[in-house]
């Protein structure tokens, strides 16, 4: 089954971190960029990073400049994304999507896997 799972979501508290995962099966991630999505209750989702194929990132959301980064390791067919000083507006459940092209701009194109995604609270 081909299918992307993101884990490592949970209750945080502010100033906390977390590190996401993103793990493939049915198919190999170092073909493809990955894009890291978020959506807040009540708010359209939003794209905050991604990752190209040769693990160079481009940021999307200023918000997260600074504290958030993402990483691969296509050994272990997974990226990754660390979360740094949380903040309450942090709050959504976060997805992963893969593009099958080299570059982020990939996503621009089309989304070829999602993710279900994972509950990220961050609260005191």
């Amino acid at each position: 089954q081909l299918q992307l799972v993101e884990s490592g979501g949970g209750l945080v508290q502010p100033g906390g971190s977390l590190r996401l995962s993103c793990a493939a099966s049915g198919f190999t991630l170092d073909v493809y960029a990955i894009g890291w999505f978020r959506q807040a209750p009540g708010k359209e989702r939003e794209r905050v990073l991604c990752i190209d194929s040769s693990g160079g990132s481009t940021n999307y959301a200023d918000s997260v400049k600074g504290r958030f980064t993402a990483s691969r390791d296509d050994a272990k067919n997974t990226v990754y994304l660390q979360m740094n000083s949380l903040k309450p507006e942090d709050t959504a459940v976060y997805y992963c999507a893969a593009t099958r092209n080299y570059y982020c701009s990939g996503l621009e194109y089309g989304i070829d896997y999602w993710g279900k995604g994972t509950l990220v609270t961050v609260s005191s």
